[in-house]
C-alpha cells in the first residue's frame, strides 16, 4: 500500500513542471537574480489579486512582521500582544524590534487568538495587536479592529497560513493597518524555498518598511537609515508568479479535502474537527483535529504509512526561548489542551477522496479497538 504524505508539493506542481522549468531557466539566463523583473511583476500580480494597493517582497515571513511591526511603531520598551500558540516567527519579530511579547489564549472552540483574553493584557505599553489566522482559518477580525480603533493599537495580521482564506468576503490581510505573509514551500501559496511578503494601507509607512528591507534605501547607494536585507529572490518571484494564478482553485481542493473530512468523521465522537467562525472561508493550510490519545493515534496512523503532524506541540509560554516570561504550565489552559490533543492529517490540494476515505478509516479502526 502506497504512503499518504502530510504533504505532498511535487504532485500538485507535476501540471505545472514544464512553466515552472521555462521561468527558472529564464531568470538563469537573465543573470537578474537580485531585484529582477519578475519581482516587481509578482508584487503588482499578488496586490492585484488581493485587492490592496501594493505588496513588497520579503525573503521570508519572519522578516515581514519584522518589518510590518517596525513600520507600525514598535520600539524598544514596548510590548506587542499575540498568540500563544503559533509558529515562533510571530513573537520573534517582536523581540526583533526590542519590544516584548504579551501572549493570549485562544478562543475557546477555536485555534486562534481571544480578543477578549488579548483586551485585558493591554496597557500604555501596547504597541501593536497580531492575530494570526492559524491554520488557514481566519480570525474574529472585527473584534480586534475595534480594539485598534478604541485604543488606538495598529492591527497587524500573521496571514502567514492563510493566503486566500476570506473574511466577511474579503481576503485576510487587506483590511487592518498592515499584513503580513509566507511563502515557505508548504503554504497553500508556496515557493521553492523561502519567501515572504506585507502590505500596509499607509503609503508612507508602507514606503518606509519597503526601505527598511532593501537596507533603508530607495535608491542605490542612498541610505536614509540602517534597514536589514530582506529581499524576495527574482527566482521566487518567477517562480510564484507561475503558481499564483492557481491558488484560488488549490485553496477550493483542499476546502472540499476538509469536507470529506468533516463528513466522515460525523459519526466519531472521539474526534473533533475543526471549528469554522461564521461568514469565514477557511484556506485549510493544515486540518486539525482534537483526539482524547494524539500520540497513540499518530503511532498508529505511522505504522500504517500515513503522514501526520503536530501543529504545535506546545504553546510558546513553555519554550525555553520565552523562561524569562514566567508563564508556566497553566498560564494558558486552552492552548495547552489543544497543544496536547492535535493531530494534523494529510492535506494538500492533490489529495484524493480515496486518500482521505483510507485516513479516516484508520482512524475508525484505532478508536474501534
Amino acid at each position: 500500500m502506497e504512503p499518504i504524505k502530510f504533504v505532498d508539493i511535487s504532485r500538485f506542481h507535476l501540471p505545472l513542471r514544464k512553466q515552472l522549468h521555462e521561468a527558472a531557466i529564464r531568470v538563469i539566463d537573465s543573470g537578474a537574480y537580485i531585484k529582477g523583473p519578475d519581482v516587481k511583476i509578482f508584487e503588482s500580480n499578488l496586490a492585484q489579486w488581493m485587492g490592496v494597493e501594493s505588496v513588497c517582497g520579503t525573503a521570508c515571513g519572519t522578516s515581514a512582521l519584522w518589518a510590518a511591526m517596525k513600520g507600525l511603531g514598535v520600539k524598544p520598551g514596548g510590548e506587542v500582544i499575540t498568540t500563544v500558540h503559533t509558529a515562533i516567527a510571530t513573537a520573534e519579530a517582536v523581540t526583533l524590534c526590542g519590544a516584548t511579547p504579551v501572549f493570549c489564549d485562544l478562543e475557546p472552540g477555536y485555534f486562534f487568538l481571544s480578543a477578549k483574553e488579548a483586551e485585558k493584557k493591554i496597557t500604555p505599553k501596547t504597541q501593536a495587536l497580531v492575530p494570526v489566522h492559524l491554520y488557514g482559518q481566519p480570525v474574529a477580525l472585527d473584534d480586534f479592529l475595534e480594539l485598534g480603533r478604541k485604543h488606538g493599537i495598529p492591527v497587524i495580521e500573521d496571514c502567514a497560513q492563510s493566503q486566500g482564506a476570506r473574511y466577511k468576503g474579503k481576503y485576510v490581510g487587506t483590511q487592518s493597518d498592515a499584513a503580513t505573509f509566507s511563502f515557505f514551500p508548504s503554504k497553500n501559496l508556496g515557493g521553492f524555498g523561502d519567501g515572504g511578503a506585507f502590505t500596509a494601507k499607509d503609503p508612507d509607512k508602507m514606503k518606509w518598511m519597503k526601505m527598511f528591507s532593501n537596507h533603508g534605501r530607495s535608491q542605490k547607494y542612498e541610505h536614509e537609515f540602517e534597514g536589514i536585507n530582506s529581499r524576495l529572490d527574482t527566482l521566487q518571484a518567477a517562480l510564484l508568479n507561475v503558481c499564483l494564478p492557481h491558488l484560488d482553485q488549490w485553496n477550493e481542493n483542499r476546502r472540499r479535502a476538509a469536507s470529506w473530512y468533516d463528513e466522515a468523521f460525523a459519526d466519531l465522537p472521539q474526534v473533533t474537527v475543526p471549528k469554522v467562525l461564521p461568514e469565514t472561508e477557511p484556506i485549510y493550510h493544515v486540518y486539525v483535529i482534537l483526539v482524547p490519545d494524539r500520540d497513540g493515534l499518530q503511532a498508529f496512523l505511522r505504522e500504517r504509512q500515513i503522514e501526520t503532524g503536530i501543529h504545535y506541540p506546545m504553546p510558546l509560554s513553555l519554550q525555553v526561548a520565552y523562561r524569562y516570561l514566567n508563564q508556566g504550565p497553566g498560564s494558558f489552559p486552552q492552548a495547552e489542551y489543544a497543544c496536547g490533543h492535535m493531530l494534523s492529517l494529510p492535506m494538500h490540494p492533490a489529495l484524493t477522496q480515496e486518500e482521505v476515505h483510507r485516513v479516516v478509516s484508520t482512524i475508525k479502526e484505532f478508536f474501534s479497538h
